[in-house]
């Protein structure tokens, strides 16, 4: 009885150590970055996370210019709504008609 209360304590030691071995680094990271930040923004708080509205701000131009995309591809004859059988291709030729990136996971 007596060993099994040993190696209990043992492995709960050794996962301990795993585990707090594990965090500095991650500490470590975030405090070095901490000032290059401030020194590439004099004068500005920093922020780990954005505000809301920054947030906002941000989904309401990424939505922006993707509907912006949609109109130029629409504009060089891709039409989303129509059921092709041909998808890529139709998409791919609006695309290079457009001048937009070849894909729409840029």
């Amino acid at each position: 009885m007596k060993s099994f209360a040993v190696k209990q304590i043992m492995l709960g030691l050794a996962v301990t150590a795993l585990v707090a071995g594990g965090m500095p680094l991650a500490v470590a990271q975030e405090a070095a970055s901490a000032p290059a930040a401030e020194a590439a923004q004099p004068g500005v708080a920093s922020s780990a996370k954005p505000t809301k509205a920054e947030r906002k701000a941000a989904r309401k131009q990424a939505r922006a210019k993707k509907n912006a995309e949609l109109k130029k591809l629409e504009d060089a004859g891709y039409q989303p709504s129509r059921n092709d059988p041909n998808y890529p291709n139709d998409l791919q030729k609006a695309q290079k008609k457009a001048g937009i990136g070849t894909g729409a996971s840029q």
